[in-house]
Formats: structure tokens, sequence, C-alpha cells
């Protein structure tokens, strides 16, 4: 063999070689604005947290590209009667550390997030589930309390864990130390800093496209642009609408969005402070200008609702009017409660648009209150939120998606007596909802929510400000659709030169 040939040959080999490796990606970093609240899917449910640990976990059921229902976990499913669902349980499924996921695992999970005693505040969307049973090894039967017709649309975000692990180690370790069946296990949690994942060879549904995927907390949005823009980081999420055009100026850059089912909206406290007055919430409500919020702030990334829910929701009305934007008719509410100058407590998280929140506060300050923003990491935010009334603040900005497309994942959490979110209590409004969830009519449920709709706007708990556009920085070599419910499949995505 002459050496020309041998160096031809050699040449080829590199070549192939690092095509090769160019054609591959060990590692995805994706930042976020904030650390996740915690790695338990059965608790806190905020965007930080389960852009990760939708990874760790598969569910129940979920949705496709299109926003249709289909199966996970749960291969197929039929109606006994209008209160008892069975689900067939997919085989061949397990867990990271080998195990084999089972009905036993599935009925567990259901009665896990159902049970009072772990206070999840995702309870208020699964509380219509009387009991799940095992009624064979790939066979779950599900009671609910009444018929409930959201009930698969709240089931897409049901995370399956492992019962055997969870009872073993406890709740507190396993939020420390996750382990599911999804397609990426945790390897490394530095809290503040970030989630390291790796890929889960054993994954029963595709491999996964990266063989690690790092999670950093990023609140600074200019250093999270920054990062896209140097390749510190492949993807990145909240881009605010007036920095997008600077990433589409990048060359190595790109930005994706969809229409979401998230609504931005402005809470305010029924029950404590200067907002206790429904005069002072309805003044908010006249003092502020959302039209001009989403033209100035948004920039084409939003779109302005009148109640608290977006179109993609069921549920969803345009017959119920919004507030005019009426400063004077504001400065007059504040005077006739008696609450000029009164200081408001505006509560926030680097999770949210400074900007908007500062908007919000200056067109409040200008029809004679006192709003004060006091800013927390996300994990403090919602404890607060969550928590007492006297704590809770006035006002709080929220960015509210259920991933279920149901006003009953929207305004029951939100508003309903009882609720670990609201500060407010209406009987009327009750009854609305509580029916709203129990009968399968579509039309009768849409007339319900139309009147319940009606009463949060004379009460003014909240207030709908515009329906979000999710908006990511991402690298051009990332290929990945985003979706109307932000789910963050790391497996929907890949890397192409």
């Amino acid at each position: 063999m002459s050496a020309r040939f041998i160096s031809i040959a050699a040449a080829l080999v590199m070549l192939n070689a690092s095509t090769a490796l160019a054609q591959t990606k060990d590692t995805l970093t994706i930042d976020l604005p904030g650390d996740a609240a915690t790695l338990d899917p059965h608790l806190q449910w905020n965007t930080d947290s389960y852009s990760i640990y939708r990874n760790i976990f598969d569910n129940l059921l979920t949705r496709d590209v299109k926003g249709e229902i289909v199966p996970q976990i749960a291969s197929s499913w039929k109606y006994l009667d209008d209160k008892t669902i069975e689900f067939q349980i997919r085989e061949g499924v397990t867990f990271q550390d080998g195990s084999k996921l089972t009905a036993e695992d599935v009925a567990f999970s259901i009665n896990r997030i159902i049970d009072p005693k772990l206070k999840s505040p995702q309870l208020s969307q699964f509380d219509q589930i009387a009991k799940a049973e095992a009624t064979s090894p790939t066979i779950v039967k599900m009671t609910t309390k009444s018929p409930y017709p959201a009930l698969l649309a709240q089931l897409v975000k049901l995370s399956i864990v492992p019962k055997a692990y969870v009872e073993k180690v406890g709740d507190q370790e396993f939020n420390l130390k996750p382990l599911g069946s999804g397609p990426y296990k945790l390897v490394n949690w530095q809290k503040g800093v970030q989630s390291e994942l790796e890929a889960y060879s054993g994954y029963w549904r595709v491999k996964p496209p990266f063989q690690h995927v790092v999670f950093r907390s990023v609140p600074d949005v200019s250093t999270r642009i920054a990062d896209l823009k140097t390749g510190k980081a492949d993807l990145i999420r909240d881009v605010p609408p007036d920095q997008a055009e600077s990433v589409k100026g990048d060359s190595n850059s790109q930005i994706l969005s969809v229409p979401t089912e998230r609504v931005g909206y402005l809470f305010l406290n029924a029950q404590a402070g200067a907002t206790k007055d429904v005069r002072v919430r309805q003044a908010i409500a006249y003092a502020i200008d959302s039209k001009a919020l989403v033209e100035a702030l948004l920039e084409g990334y939003g779109a302005p609702v009148n109640v608290v829910g977006a179109k993609p929701v069921f549920g969803y009305t345009e017959k119920v009017q919004g507030y005019a934007y009426d400063p004077e008719k504001a400065k007059e509410l504040i005077k006739a409660a008696g609450a000029e100058g009164a200081k408001v407590e505006f509560l926030t998280s680097p999770a949210y648009s400074r900007a908007t929140i500062e908007a919000i506060q200056q067109m409040v300050n200008d029809v004679g209150l006192n709003v004060e923003i006091s800013s927390s990491d996300q994990a403090t935010f919602l404890k607060r939120r969550q928590g007492d009334p006297a704590n809770a603040g006035g006002l709080a900005f929220g960015a509210w998606s259920c991933a279920c497309q149901d006003a009953d994942g929207i305004i029951f959490p939100l508003f309903r007596t009882g609720s670990i979110w609201a500060k407010y209590s209406n009987g009327k409004y009750d009854a609305l909802v509580d029916k709203a969830r129990i009968i399968l009519d579509q039309d009768e449920r849409l007339k319900l929510y139309e009147q319940a709709y009606e009463i949060l706007r004379e009460d003014v708990p909240g207030l709908g400000l515009y329906q979000a556009y999710a908006v990511y920085g991402a690298n051009k070599k990332l290929k990945w659709q985003p979706t109307a419910n932000e789910a963050m499949f790391v497996t929907d995505m890949s890397w192409q030169q």
C-alpha cells in the first residue's frame, strides 16, 4: 500500500471522526430565571421547578404537540361509569434505579397527591379524586367524588413516583434526591446554582438526545442573554419582549415563541391591608392601563384579556367586560375608601418582568396609593403567596398556567375559599365553580364560568392583564417547537449542525 493511499485513508478516518463529533452534543445547558423551589413533582407547580422535574418523571398522561391528551404511563383508559375510570398501565417501564414501574406506583402517586398531610399546593387541582387502587399489576381504578369533566386534563401533569423508594427515604429526602422513570436522572443539585441531569439509558420511550443537561439559575436577564450569545447557554427562558430583537440580531441565536394558556394577572389581597376594601381593589383595576402594558412592554408577545384566563382555556369568556382605564374614577374610589397614601406591599421575584412590575407600581401610585415593591427569590415569594393573608402582600404579580387548559385549573385554585392561593371568599362564587367541576354538560359549564367571572369582576380578588406568550432564546443549532402548555421536554429537542 502506497504512503499516499495510507495518508488519504487516514485523512478520511479523521474526517469521519470529526464529522461524527460535530453531529453530537454531550451537554445541553439551559438558563432559567430561578432555581427549582422543589424537585418533588407533587409539591410546587412553578415554572422553574417543573421545567426540571418534568424531565425526571413520566406523567400518567401527556399532551402531544397539537395539544391533544395522549397516553404516557397509562397506555389506555376507559370510563366504567361517570365517577370511575380504569387505566391500563404500560408494561416494561422502569424507574432510574432499575425497579419496575407498576400499577401500585401509579395508585400510590394519585393517593399521595390528594393526601392532605402532604400539603401539596396542587391539591385543589386533584381534590375531586376520592381514591385510586391497583386492581392488578397493570390496572388502576380511580374513583372521583362526582363526575369531573376536567379529570383527564388535570392528570396530564400527574407525575408517577416510586412507592417503595418514597416510603423508604421519606418526603424530605425524596425532594432532595428525586427518582423517577423519566429520560433524565438527577446527579447533582446545587441549590441556588444549578441542577445537573444525566440521561437514563433504560428510558422506555426514546433515546435521550443529550447525555447531560444542566439547568442553571440565572436571575439576571442580561446575564442569560449574554450566556446565550457567547455559547455558555444553549437555551434561555423568559426573554423580555423588549430584548427579543437583540437576540434575533445575534448570528448564532434565535427566538422561539408560542402563545400559551398562561395568563399574566395581578393578585389583590381581599382579606388584609388596604386592599381588603373592595373600593380600593376596584380603584386599582381602574388605575391599570393593561392595553398600554401589552403594547409597550410585550411588543407583540402577548394579547390583552378581560378576565383571569386565556383563549386556549375551556371556560374563558370575552363576554365579561374588563375595567376601562380611568385614573380619575380610581382616585374617587381611593378617596371614598379613606385610603389616600395607604401603603400597599407588592410581592414579586426575579421570575417576573421588573419593567412590568414597576409600570404597575407607577400606575397605582399615580391614583393615590403608596405601593412598595418587595422582591425575593421564587421559593420565598411562593411561600408568602400561599401563606396567611396578613403576610401575603396587598398585590402580587402572577403568571398562571395549570397546563390543563380548563378554567377549573385556574380560577378554582386561585379564588375558591380555602385554597392556599386565595385571599378571598365569596359563597356564591364558590357554589358556581363547585358546580362547574361536577357536571359533564359543556354548555352548562360555560354558563357557570361566565357567571363566576362576573363575580370576580365585581369583587376584584385578581385582575387579568394578558395572555402570555412564551419567549425563549436558543442557539440556532437547537431544534425545538415550544408548546402552549410550556412543556420544556428535552426529549423533544435535537441539535443540528
